[in-house]
C-alpha cells in the first residue's frame, strides 16, 4: 500500500503580491497543512508569501522546516520559529534538499523563483526521476498564463500530449487538500512523459 503524504514542498512568492486573497490562500494553506499533519517544507524565508504560510503553519501546531541559501539569509530573513532551518551553499542545494525532503509539492503564487522551483520538478517528473505529485494552486488566476504556456507548448509539439498530466489543477486551498489526499507518495518510479 503506497506510503501517504508526510511531507510538501510549497513554492510561493517572497512578496505578497497585489490581491489580497494571495496571502488569505497562504495563510489557510499553512493552517491547512497543520490540522492535517503535514510537514511543511518551504524556502526558510520570513518574508512574502512564504513568512505567511510558515507563520499559519507553526501558529496551527504544525511542522516547519525552512530550506534556505546562505546569501538570502541577509535578504529573506530566515522565521525564527521554524521546526528545522537548513542553511545551503546557495540555490541548487536548496532545491535538491527541498526535494528529499518532500512528498509532493504545492505552486502557489510566486514569481520567477517559485516558477523556477516548479519547472524543475515539473521536468524532472516528465524524465521519469519521479513520481511525486505536483498541485498548482490557482489563485485570483495566477496559474492560468502558465496554463495557457504549457497549451501552446504542446501545440507547438515542444511537450507531448501527456505533458498536462505532470500536474493537477486546484482552484483553491480546500481543493489542494483533497488532491494531497487522493495522492500517495510517489516512489520515484520512473513515469516517462516524454
Amino acid at each position: 500500500m503506497p506510503e501517504p503524504i508526510r511531507s510538501v514542498a510549497v513554492f510561493c512568492g517572497s512578496r505578497t503580491g497585489t490581491d489580497p486573497a494571495h496571502a488569505a490562500a497562504a495563510e489557510a494553506l499553512g493552517h491547512a497543512l497543520a490540522e492535517a499533519g503535514i510537514t511543511l517544507v518551504y524556502g526558510g524565508g520570513g518574508v512574502g508569501l512564504m513568512g505567511i504560510v510558515a507563520e499559519a503553519t507553526i501558529a496551527a501546531g504544525g511542522q516547519v522546516n525552512g530550506v534556505i541559501p546562505e546569501f538570502l539569509t541577509r535578504i529573506e530573513r530566515p522565521h525564527p520559529k521554524v521546526t528545522e532551518l537548513e542553511v545551503t551553499d546557495g540555490m541548487h542545494s536548496r532545491k535538491t534538499r527541498m526535494y528529499e525532503l518532500s512528498d509532493a509539492f504545492i505552486a502557489l503564487s510566486g514569481g520567477l523563483g517559485t516558477m523556477d522551483e516548479l519547472m524543475e520538478v515539473l521536468t524532472w517528473r516528465q524524465l521519469g526521476l519521479h513520481d511525486k505529485p505536483i498541485i498548482l494552486l490557482d489563485i485570483a488566476g495566477w496559474a492560468q498564463p502558465l496554463l495557457a504556456l504549457i497549451e501552446h507548448l504542446v501545440g507547438q509539439g515542444f511537450v507531448g500530449e501527456d505533458g498536462r498530466q505532470l500536474f493537477a489543477l486546484a482552484p483553491d486551498v480546500p481543493a489542494a487538500m483533497v488532491l494531497l489526499r487522493r495522492s500517495p507518495a510517489g516512489d520515484g518510479a520512473p513515469s516517462r512523459r516524454l
